[in-house]
C-alpha cells in the first residue's frame, strides 16, 4: 500500500516560492511513491485557530479537535498519514495566520497538560517544514528551530527548509515607490542561481520523508 504524504501550502501566492518549493517536495514524495494529499489553506473556507473550547481535553476525544469547520478535513487527513509536508512563508517575522490557525489545532489537541505523557499522539509521522523570507535564511533561525521543536514533540521527528532572500516580484521598478531596502538585481541573481538549488534539496527531502 503506498504511503499517504499530506501537503500543506499555508502561502496566498501560487506559483511562487513557498509554493513552488512546497509543489517540488511533493513531486519528490510522489516520485518515491507516496500518494499525495494537498490542501491549500488560502483556498478553504473560513475556519479559525484554536478556540480554547478544551473539547480535545476530554477522553473520548483525545487527539482530536471538536471544532468543525475548513481545517477539520485537514487536521483528519494529517492523523491519517504517513507524512507531512507544509510551509509558509514568513510574514512580519511569523507564519502566515493560516499557519497558525492549523498549527495551533494541530499541536493542542495532542497537548495533554500531563507531566508523565505531555503527548498523546501514539502515531508519530515525519513532517518537512518549508519557510521562505525575504529576509536572509538566518535572520529567523530561532523561529524556525521553535517550531520544528515543537513538531516533533506533537507531530513527529520534523526537518526544515528555509529559503531566504527570496524574490517578491518580477519587476521591482514598476512599484508605486522605490523598496530601497532591496537590491532587485542580487534578488534575482538568487533566484536564478540558488532557488533551483533550494528546489532540488527540497524534491529530496520530500522523497527522504517516504523512505
Amino acid at each position: 500500500m503506498n504511503k499517504k504524504i499530506v501537503v500543506v501550502n499555508a502561502g496566498p501566492r501560487m506559483g511562487w516560492n513557498t509554493e513552488t518549493l512546497i509543489a517540488q517536495a511533493a513531486k519528490g514524495a510522489q516520485e518515491a511513491g507516496a500518494e499525495i494529499i494537498r490542501f491549500d489553506l488560502f483556498r478553504l473556507e473560513r475556519y479559525t485557530g484554536c478556540i480554547s473550547c478544551f473539547g480535545c481535553k476530554k477522553e473520548r476525544f483525545k487527539g482530536h479537535c471538536v471544532c468543525r469547520d475548513a481545517l477539520t478535513p485537514v487536521l483528519d487527513a494529517i492523523r491519517e498519514a504517513d507524512g507531512l509536508i507544509i510551509g509558509s512563508p514568513n510574514y512580519l517575522s511569523e507564519m502566515t495566520a493560516s499557519f497558525r490557525a492549523l498549527y495551533e489545532r494541530l499541536i493542542f489537541q495532542n497537548l495533554t497538560y500531563n507531566t508523565e505523557k505531555p503527548c498523546c499522539n501514539e502515531r508519530p509521522i515525519p513532517v518537512l517544514l518549508i519557510m521562505t523570507s525575504n529576509a536572509p535564511d538566518t535572520m529567523y533561525s530561532g523561529l524556525i528551530e521553535g517550531y520544528q521543536r515543537t513538531l516533533s514533540v506533537f507531530v513527529g521527528p520534523t526537518r526544515t527548509l528555509v529559503s531566504g532572500n527570496t524574490l517578491q516580484l518580477k519587476d521591482y521598478d514598476k512599484t508605486d515607490w522605490p523598496w530601497s531596502m532591496f537590491d532587485p538585481e542580487d534578488k534575482q541573481k538568487r533566484h536564478e542561481e540558488v532557488f533551483p538549488v533550494e528546489c532540488e534539496k527540497a524534491f529530496e527531502m520530500g522523497k527522504e520523508l517516504v523512505y
